[in-house]
């Protein structure tokens, strides 16, 4: 699947991958989407300039 513009590609793969948490114990939070919630976003996926104007 292809990261739509304005979203980060690791919080898009791993909202819409089933495998990356499936080896994940039961209530057992993900060290890259925490490392991911506490550091930021490093790399958004670039939009469209907006031709509003």
């Amino acid at each position: 699947m292809q990261t739509p513009p304005g979203e980060c590609p690791q919080c898009w793969q791993h909202a819409h991958d089933r495998r990356i948490h499936r080896k994940l114990g039961p209530r057992e939070d993900c060290p890259q989407c925490v490392d991911h919630m506490i550091n930021g976003h490093p790399y958004l996926v670039p939009k469209k300039p907006s031709r509003w104007w």
